[in-house]
């Protein structure tokens, strides 16, 4: 492979000279710059992206560590974020946290390690003191879909509150009354939020929630095949189940089967996070759907306003309602902002 030294030969001009052509430094002569690239197609020379690192203190690298890389929602998050981030001229590193709070921090410390630029976090829980260390050490780094509160660091996340309003009321206007949820964990700011949200929207309809309404869940799918299990062996089982979560949902939609149920005839099901899947699901299920690839592509701003020196914004977008059949409607136009 040809070196620096060599495109310094080709151009018959000083490595010194090469380099600066390299960073598109101006005190460069047009002829200099010419010759410089010229010689850089002639030869195929790439610079060493190694030795541009410990020249620069940057790696043009991003670190991105998912809750669950098998949720189709963070897999559809990696891929913009990766998109975004490639048009700015970043490459990314992705590390799965597999829902679980030490295999986060393992990910976070091997990115560190390996001088990325930047992170990008979607935190598994709230409690994590190396996270706290991060924020606090001056590396670059934004929340993504997830949080945790009283940290100084900026939040790209959808707010699903007015459309688990919409979607409350929806169901209240078909009849039902006994609406239960499957929560995702309450050390998590999306778990307890979507729950909070519920709840409020229902008290405005005069509903309660009981708790024998709630079922706990971890954002997987076996969760939420226990959650509606448990649901339907109440004397009194509820009318439909709304999942915090696509997978629970999922989950959900096994336990009902399994017992020989029919949705929506028997039970209604609806879930926060649209998906593909849904769509091709016998009913189609009705969701809550998140402005994923504006999520991510504001996150990688945010976060290269960061790297740069920049004031970077946090960014709340709306999530919306999508109606399908799952919970005894007709379809609805299904378009998502996404495809």
């Amino acid at each position: 492979m040809a070196g620096i030294k060599d495109v310094a030969a080709e151009a018959g001009v000083s490595v010194a000279t090469v380099s600066r052509v390299l960073n598109s430094h101006p005190s460069v002569s047009e002829d200099a710059r010419t010759r410089v690239v010229a010689a850089v197609d002639a030869l195929g020379y790439r610079p060493n992206a190694v030795a541009r690192s410990l020249r620069t203190a940057q790696t043009r690298t991003l670190g991105l560590v998912i809750s669950d890389v098998l949720n189709p929602y963070f897999t559809e998050l990696a891929r913009f974020v990766e998109e975004e981030a490639r048009a700015l001229g970043y490459s990314v590193i992705i590390g799965n946290a597999d829902e679980r709070p030490e295999l986060q921090d393992h990910h976070m410390r091997t990115l560190i390690d390996r001088r990325i630029d930047g992170l990008l976090v979607s935190p598994a829980d709230g409690g994590s003191p190396l996270m706290r260390e991060i924020a606090h050490s001056g590396t670059p780094m934004v929340f993504v879909d997830r949080w945790i509160p009283g940290l100084d660091v900026p939040v790209v996340r959808a707010d699903g509150t007015a459309a688990v309003q919409d979607l409350v009321a929806h169901l209240h206007g078909l009849g039902h009354r006994r609406l239960a949820i499957i929560a995702g964990p309450a050390a998590t700011t999306t778990g307890d939020e979507r729950v909070e949200a519920f709840r409020a929207a229902l008290r405005e309809l005069g509903l309660a929630l009981p708790d024998a309404y709630i079922g706990q869940g971890d954002f997987q799918a076996a969760s939420g095949r226990r959650a509606t299990e448990c649901f339907l062996e109440l004397p009194e089982p509820p009318e439909v189940v709304f999942a915090a979560d696509n997978l629970m949902a999922l989950g959900a939609l096994d336990a009902i089967r399994a017992r020989g149920l029919r949705v929506p005839d028997d039970i209604g099901l609806a879930a926060f996070d649209d998906i593909p899947w849904f769509v091709h699901t016998a009913p189609p299920i009705t969701a809550i759907a998140q402005p994923v690839a504006d999520l991510a592509r504001a996150a990688v701003r945010a976060l290269a306003d960061l790297i740069d020196g920049r004031a970077p914004l946090s960014v709340t977008l709306p999530a919306r309602l999508v109606v399908r059949r799952s919970c005894g409607e007709r379809d609805a136009p299904d378009q998502r902002s996404d495809r």
